[in-house]
């Protein structure tokens, strides 16, 4: 896997390094050692499935508040996504900057999220399927999210936003 840091520190873009033969390709999606020599979480506490019915779904922005704070890797393992990681942390030379991705099952290509940033996406296909490494149980009562379209970001979604649960839209704008 080869791990490209971005311009918000810790959110890194991991692609695979497919070996390709007869068969078809294998390719190695996490390794701990090598996101711990990168100084990244190593660990997965749990893993989790997002399924989607429709194209321009969103879902985010969410992150857990300390002392909660998780790191994820997220990948597409079905149709595609746009996938955002927003630095929410204060003192951060990049607080309230953006990243994001296009991730496909196609691409293979995963987005580390770091503690501390908020994470959301829009779905650019239906049926689609977002698979989560994440490095802390999950405390609902941690639970925090921003507005995906707060002007303090000014996030640049691709598409239309038809379909967001009452919960993501109702965020109050920072």
């Amino acid at each position: 896997m080869i791990l490209e840091p971005t311009e918000i520190d810790g959110c890194v873009v991991v692609r695979p390094e497919r070996h390709a033969d007869e068969r078809g390709h294998f390719a190695r999606t996490w390794d701990g050692a090598v996101l711990e020599a990168a100084g990244l979480h190593g660990a997965v506490a749990q893993c989790s499935i997002s399924y989607n019915h429709e194209r321009g779904t969103l879902r985010g922005m969410h992150y857990q508040a300390a002392p909660h704070e998780e790191a994820k890797l997220v990948r597409c393992t079905r149709g595609a996504i746009y996938d955002v990681c927003l630095d929410l942390r204060e003192g951060s030379p990049t607080f309230r900057r953006w990243h994001a991705e296009t991730l496909t099952a196609e691409n293979g290509v995963a987005l580390y999220v770091p503690e501390g940033c908020a994470h959301g996406f829009l779905t650019l296909e239906s049926a689609t399927e977002v698979f989560y490494m994440i490095s802390a149980p999950y405390a609902p009562d941690a639970g925090r999210g921003v507005r995906w379209d707060d002007p303090a970001f000014g996030i640049r979604w691709p598409g239309e936003v038809r379909v967001i649960h009452p919960r993501d839209a109702g965020y109050p704008l920072v």
